[in-house]
């Protein structure tokens, strides 16, 4: 028996389950999610959940501004609990970056953020036990932190429900299948489904997913890897969350008595997101360690609890991919997000839905566009960070 749907969402992390809940929201009509696992088992799991504001473009920070008014008011706006934790946040650099950080925070603050930079004097007076010696100035918000992405997930997942989204997981899709142009449904492992709406929302497995279709998403599925240390004393319980480019991190607290650490691996490294480690590969545990400890010395003796990988869908200028998918009526593509897509998922699902409902996004996705590349028109700040990888790729 082949079922119906207006709209099929395919994944159920954070990205899918948000576009879900927008789109019956707003009345969309029968929306089904498919994943071929369960809710918020693919890489939103393994998010590090970031949640803040400090972009090199206007384009990217535009999405997370929006996204942190859902973090900061879940329960009104989502319902549920999303975990949000107000720690407030650092963007650290190094001397050489220290014009590039107040330009961009003059550009953010352009747009109403609340950040403002601190000298290394001040970070040490905001972080009495962080070294500042290879500081060279520091960007803070104070209303940014993270969140739980199980949680958040989860919480999308049941406002989805409410509206009357369906989600069938355990559910894997095989392929999309179009007609003279036209999305006509898809095909999953329990049978096909019918719709004239297909948004793969599917992370790194969406280049294999929309191939069927005839769509070519040419990102690359790049290994991340996290460790969570326990924390060595009391006088470390209050740290922020870090991106720490001066020092080549980012961490935050976790759960207990936990912080957790991205430290990357000295570049790039391909990752494949069917077979990953539920632990870490030899010499990760004590890069991680020595990276955290450069900022927060009192690491340095830090107990290792445990670790993972997880695969960022890199696309070729780090940013989103958010758009219709060329040539084929009714595909919708949002993807690419290069580790940093968990901060903006609610914004992400509000201008999908607006998107496939024919409406001007609220905010504006064009810079998004998947023939940026082909046109020479990547996604850049004017006043990039250099490459670091473990600070650039941070979700």
């Amino acid at each position: 028996m082949v079922r119906t749907a207006d709209v099929v969402v395919i994944g159920a992390g954070a990205m899918g389950c948000s576009i879900a809940f927008h789109l019956a929201r707003d009345g969309a009509g029968n929306v089904v999610v498919l994943d071929k696992g369960g809710i918020c088992s693919g890489m939103t799991f393994r998010s590090g959940a970031l949640v803040r504001l400090h972009y090199t473009n206007p384009h990217e920070a535009r999405l997370a501004i929006r996204a942190r008014e859902y973090f900061h008011h879940w329960e009104e706006i989502v319902g549920g609990d999303c975990g949000f934790q107000n720690t407030g946040f650092l963007f650290v650099v190094g001397p050489e970056d220290v014009e590039k950080l107040h330009a961009n925070v003059a550009m953010l603050r352009g747009l109403g953020v609340e950040t403002e930079i601190l000298s290394p004097t001040e970070v040490r007076e905001a972080q009495p036990f962080a070294r500042i010696d290879d500081v060279g100035a520091a960007a803070y918000e104070p209303g940014s932190g993270y969140a739980d992405p199980h949680k958040t997930t989860l919480a999308l997942a049941e406002a989805a429900r409410r509206y009357g989204a369906e989600f069938l997981t355990g559910c894997a899709v095989t392929a999309i299948r179009t007609a003279g142009g036209k999305v006509i449904g898809v095909d999953t492992a329990d049978g096909p489904i019918d719709a004239g709406t297909v948004v793969v929302a599917a992370g790194p497995w969406a280049p294999k997913l929309l191939a069927t279709a005839g769509v070519t998403l040419d990102i690359a599925p790049t290994l991340a890897e996290v460790v969570y240390f326990r924390r060595p004393q009391e006088t470390v319980m209050g740290h922020m969350v870090y991106i720490d480019r001066a020092a080549g991190s980012y961490f935050r607290p976790a759960d207990g008595r936990m912080t957790f650490v991205g430290a990357g691996h000295g570049g790039p490294t391909a990752g494949d997101p069917d077979h990953l480690l539920d632990g870490n590969t030899p010499g990760q545990e004590e890069l991680a360690r020595a990276r955290v400890a450069a900022r927060i010395p009192a690491y340095q003796p830090a107990v290792y609890a445990y670790g993972h990988q997880g695969v960022y869908d890199t696309s070729a200028d780090g940013k989103a991919i958010l758009d219709r998918a060329p040539g084929v009526e009714g595909l919708f593509i949002a993807g690419g997000f290069s580790g940093t897509g968990f901060k903006k998922s609610p914004a992400v699902g509000l201008v999908m839905a607006e998107l496939v409902m024919g409406r001007e996004p609220s905010i504006p996705i064009t810079p998004f566009r998947l023939s940026r590349f082909a046109e020479g028109e990547p996604v850049r700040g004017a006043h990039e960070y250099g490459f670091i990888e473990s600070a650039q790729l941070s979700i």
